[in-house]
């Protein structure tokens, strides 16, 4: 008998040699699960093909079709991405709501000798974890503390000394594909919202409650996603930290890791273009001009001044969360790390 399961957590995802997501591409580019394959028993045509024969003919000539497409689908991965498993092979396997498809595979792989697991319920199952973690309840149980700066201060990169130094954290902007400013879209783009939900979910999934957890400050929204409501509420009222730096300093960082905008002059012209309505026509036809021109200093000095300053400080006097004080850039992460450290209260635990 195949064997299923509802344990979902990383270390039971982890124990399986694969996860075979075996739903159409089009269903697996919008979520699946962490560390899934995508290897489709119909694809997106197919599955169109088959609900049309279903609802406007026959039950019967949709599920004889579906079935003769699934197992020349099965076949085709058998001798292809799966040709050179062994024998102790344990995949765990599934589909929308773990039914026939996934079924169909699971069937095939028990008849190899492939001890195989299917998720009861499917992906279904999974989406219902993701929802009541991030949206049934009133917020996330971790203690966050926020990494809060303007725009250039570095923040991204004390994450990521604090990570090197064994401290969690959570990196909502790498998660979301997005540095999270108008100016912030990076290679490769975006992933769908249920994706960033799942992803987001399985980070989480991964830290200990108990400990200290550093994120960034954000807004509401990263780019076009938007951050869960139990995530958000947990922001909303978390301690900050605030962390300073010089503008010639923010300059040379975001030219440094914004590095993708050079060469892209006409999409940064028109980013521009989109700023809001209190910036007046002839300072955006300036900046404009900066920006067609390569000279990029002078022009991400002023957006700071004109811009992102005063935007961050019209946000900060919204956050509720106590400012527990602030961190200087200086370059020297060991000692920006200490200093920060040393200005998380007992109560948060370490």
């Amino acid at each position: 008998m195949i064997r299923r399961t509802t344990d979902l957590s990383p270390a039971h995802l982890g124990s399986f040699d694969a996860i075979l997501d075996v739903r159409s591409p089009g269903e697996f580019a919008i979520d699946h699960l962490p560390g899934a394959q995508s290897l489709p028993v119909l694809t997106d045509e197919e599955r169109a093909a088959v609900g049309t024969i279903y609802t406007q003919r026959s039950h019967f000539e949709a599920r004889r079709l579906g079935a003769a497409l699934v197992a020349a689908n099965i076949a085709r991965h058998l001798q292809g991405p799966l040709s050179d498993h062994p024998a102790s092979f344990r995949p765990l396997v599934y589909c929308w709501r773990g039914g026939m498809r996934s079924g169909a595979m699971a069937t095939v792989f028990e008849q190899i000798g492939w001890q195989t697991v299917l998720v009861d319920g499917g992906y279904r199952t999974w989406r219902r974890q993701v929802v009541a973690a991030l949206y049934d309840r009133p917020a996330i149980p971790h203690r966050l503390l926020l990494l809060d700066g303007a725009t250039g201060t570095g923040k991204t990169m004390l994450l990521e000394a604090l990570a090197e130094a064994g401290e969690q954290v959570l990196n909502l902007e790498a998660l979301a594909g997005h540095r999270g400013s108008l100016f912030g879209a990076v290679p490769g783009g975006q992933p769908a919202q249920k994706q960033f939900e799942s992803a987001l979910y399985d980070a989480l999934s991964r830290l200990d409650p108990t400990r200290p957890l550093f994120a960034e400050a954000e807004s509401s929204r990263i780019g076009a996603l938007s951050l869960p409501p139990a995530l958000w509420a947990a922001m909303e009222r978390a301690p900050r930290i605030r962390i300073c730096a010089t503008e010639s300093l923010r300059v040379a960082h975001i030219l440094e890791h914004y590095h993708w905008i050079a060469g892209e002059e006409q999409a940064l012209a028109e980013a521009i273009g989109r700023l809001p309505a209190h910036h007046s026509r002839a300072r955006k036809e300036e900046w404009q001009a900066l920006a067609l021109a390569g000279d990029l200093a002078p022009l991400v000095g002023a957006l700071i001044r004109e811009h992102y300053d005063p935007a961050y400080a019209r946000s900060t006097g919204r956050r509720a969360g106590p400012l527990l004080g602030e961190v200087r850039r200086s370059g020297r992460a060991e000692a920006e790390v200490r200093a920060l450290l040393a200005l998380v209260p007992p109560d948060v635990g370490r």
